[in-house]
């Protein structure tokens, strides 16, 4: 469990506690009690993902965008493109064949050469009529180097991937995998490099 979840919990306790102490004529331990739940409650959820989810949802951007002509016969980025400059959180987006059956992961190295699995609350990317898409965020400094790798990746490996995030946030500690921890049930489809524009580092 987390700290954050467990100051929301501590907070509402208090709350109850405060009430139910005016009711039986305790104001004085009641009215501390409340004004320091609310806080309390206050404080976890805007350091929380129940806020920061909405506000972070309004500033994701779109990179430039990569013209794809004929038949789509591969998982393929369209957005962004190779040496592109992004925002600090970005729509990833891409295409795939008709006949693709898999999940398709979004996976970022930094300079700190480990890999971070991206996601939303759907975990894996977002599949439908030949496009998929995945929030992707970034959080070094302005100019850093990321290489933004495409996997395809079977159930098991999609499994890992997605307890893996679900710990890291339980934790609220992203410290990504090495190499030697990826998934046998994960394979690079696309590579490519892109930059920051700003610096991202502590945004989320």
């Amino acid at each position: 469990m987390s700290t954050k979840l467990v100051i929301l919990i501590i907070g509402v306790l208090f709350i109850l506690i405060a009430l139910i102490a005016s009711k039986k004529g305790g104001s004085k331990l009641g009215i501390p009690l409340g004004i320091l739940g609310v806080l309390m409650m206050i404080y976890g959820s805007y350091s929380s993902d129940l806020v920061n989810y909405n506000t972070q949802m309004e500033q994701v951007s779109i990179g430039k965008k990569l013209k794809i002509d004929g038949p789509v016969d591969a998982v393929k980025v369209v957005s962004p493109i190779d040496k592109d400059s992004v925002d600090c959180r970005i729509l990833t987006m891409g295409v795939y064949p008709e006949s693709h059956k898999k999940d398709i992961w979004v996976i970022i190295r930094p300079t700190d050469d480990r890999y971070y699995p991206q996601s939303d609350h759907t975990n894996t990317s977002y599949k439908r009529d030949g496009q998929w898409q995945v929030v992707t965020r970034f959080g070094g400094d302005k100019g850093e180097a990321y290489d933004l790798i495409i996997y395809e990746a079977d159930a098991a490996a999609s499994s890992f991937f997605s307890t893996t995030i679900e710990k890291w946030k339980e934790d609220d500690d992203y410290p990504g995998l090495q190499l030697a921890e990826m998934p046998a049930g994960a394979t690079e489809v696309d590579r490519l490099v892109i930059y920051t524009n700003k610096n991202c580092r502590g945004v989320f």
